[in-house]
């Protein structure tokens, strides 16, 4: 289906560009303050999974060395409290999955809105129909059309 339209935009002398999103993307310098804040942030939550698998450790290692000397009714509780010590971890670390790749995306949008706005400019101001994205695998084939990362690295000050 690309290739049809590709053949027919040529056909009718569309101008064609690509450029590879993810390599201008790189040579954002916000992205590596983004990714210093994304470590920071995991970090911090690597740092509080340690201190509750720390707690979870010293729990059933108590358990284990007095087990024999418990009665029934505090075995079942001290089951109970590092079963739920488990779920609380297990839930921990979803959640923390989870915000930790919502923090990365509020972060990134900015930087990728200007790089699209950037993009988009070139475009226009260069008569450009069609710019394909090399850097996600959309472009099947290529011929006759422009590499724009040096109009939008310019555009954006990066050189």
């Amino acid at each position: 289906m690309i290739v049809a339209l590709f053949l027919t935009t040529t056909v009718f002398g569309q101008k064609l560009g690509h450029i590879n999103s993810n390599e201008l993307l790189m040579a954002m310098p916000e992205r590596t303050t983004i990714e210093n804040e994304i470590k920071k942030y995991a970090q911090q939550l690597e740092s509080q999974l340690g201190t509750m698998t720390q707690e979870y450790q010293a729990k059933v290692q108590n358990y284990q060395s007095k087990e024999a000397t418990m009665t029934e009714a505090i075995k079942q509780d001290k089951i109970k409290e590092i079963t739920n010590l488990e779920e609380r971890i297990s839930e921990f670390q979803q959640t923390a999955q989870k915000d930790l790749q919502a923090k990365e995306e509020s972060l990134l949008k900015p930087i990728i809105d200007k790089a699209k706005n950037a993009i988009e400019q070139v475009a226009k101001e260069n008569s450009y129909n069609y710019i394909f994205d090399s850097g996600v695998g959309v472009l099947l084939y290529q011929q006759d059309s422009d590499d724009i990362m040096p109009l939008v690295k310019k555009k954006l000050g990066l050189i």
